[in-house]
């Protein structure tokens, strides 16, 4: 009875974490109600910090095809993590994105491999390609860094106030020696995220990593009967470390999609706001068909606790047999496949 009280507790921490911008689809009925600008659920205990984050997803910039060129799903998703101390300061911060595009032809057709794989910004490092238009010689990687290292020992006001000039490019002299991009998203999702924060293991001087997996492979072509689809499918772990042991996970997912036609127009609302699966709770509907009926975030949110206090090793090692949890511990929380959960802790390491 302990085990399973400390399971939905993370589940309602972890939920409250993931609503992160104030436009974001209103999560499910049972999900906590807690907001940007609330005070965490629970107190931070000695020697402890409170984990934050926020993932902001577009589509935006998604185009039909033409006649002369072919059409394209173009999603960004930008995540942010933090650790904050009981005053509210930053600890620690991390950015990261990954951005992903699936391209189609004037007659419906996908032109992008479906088995591709999107690497983040920040595993692309100088593959990216910024640091050739940048003034300062700096890729997107370095400069994500040096403004998240920027935020450390500021509070989430603090950091909204971060000075910026017409072109959302930063003010201070200072920081703009290292950072020249645009900067406006930085700002509102790592406020968001600390905002957000809550505690949910991790202590002083711990590791704060960011890891994703993202991939199309549930896209398909437009045909007679009906549009096509441009999917991605983007799963992100916020893991804090000692050493080598876990001391803190959370896990979120978002799912993006594009609907063109067979003449390769889109069909769908680029413009619509895309919801992470946590913040989507009950919504995402995946219990009706959980033989143990649970939801998407519900059982992500079980592994992470599975997983916390264990070494990365340990979780290399976690038995699955075609992807699903053999530990009947583990296997009567979370039923869905968890080698991309078991690969986004390794890539920790």
């Amino acid at each position: 009875m302990k085990k399973f009280a400390i399971i939905i507790l993370t589940i309602a921490l972890a939920l409250s974490v993931s609503a992160c911008k104030p436009k974001v689809v209103k999560p499910g009925p049972t999900t906590p109600t807690n907001t940007p600008g609330t005070s965490p659920s629970a107190p931070v205990g000695e020697g402890e910090v409170s984990t934050g984050f926020c993932i902001e997803t577009s589509l935006s910039d998604s185009t039909d095809a033409t006649a002369d060129k072919g059409g394209a799903a173009k999603c960004e998703s930008a995540f942010y993590a933090v650790t904050v101390d009981a005053d509210g300061v930053i600890e620690s911060c991390v950015i990261d994105a990954v951005q992903s595009t699936i391209e189609f032809s004037a007659d419906g057709k996908l032109t992008t491999d479906t088995a591709t794989e999107f690497p983040s910004k920040n595993e692309l490092g100088k593959a990216y390609g910024l640091a050739q238009a940048s003034p300062i010689g700096k890729e997107w990687n370095e400069q994500a860094k040096a403004f998240a290292q920027y935020c450390v020992g500021k509070t989430a006001q603090e950091v909204s106030g971060i000075a910026m000039t017409a072109d959302g490019k930063a003010a201070d002299a200072d920081l703009a020696s290292s950072v020249t991009i645009r900067i406006g998203g930085f700002v509102a999702g790592v406020e968001a995220a600390a905002k957000n924060a809550h505690p949910l293991g991790a202590k002083h001087g711990d590791t704060l990593k960011i890891t994703s997996m993202t991939n199309i492979s549930s896209s398909g072509d437009a045909t007679a009967d009906g549009d096509g689809t441009a999917q991605v499918d983007t799963t992100v772990a916020v893991i804090t470390l000692d050493g080598d042991k876990v001391t803190s996970c959370y896990i979120d997912g978002v799912q993006a999609s594009v609907k063109f036609d067979a003449k390769g127009k889109i069909t769908s609302d680029i413009n619509a706001d895309i919801a992470s699966k946590n913040t989507l709770g009950d919504n995402y509907g995946m219990k009706s068909a959980s033989s143990i009926g649970k939801e998407w975030y519900e059982q992500a949110t079980a592994f992470a606790s599975y997983v916390t206090g264990k070494t990365i090793a340990d979780v290399g090692n976690i038995a699955v047999s075609e992807g699903k949890a053999t530990d009947a511990d583990l296997a009567s929380s979370v039923t869905i496949r968890i080698t991309n959960f078991i690969a986004l802790i390794e890539k920790a390491e």
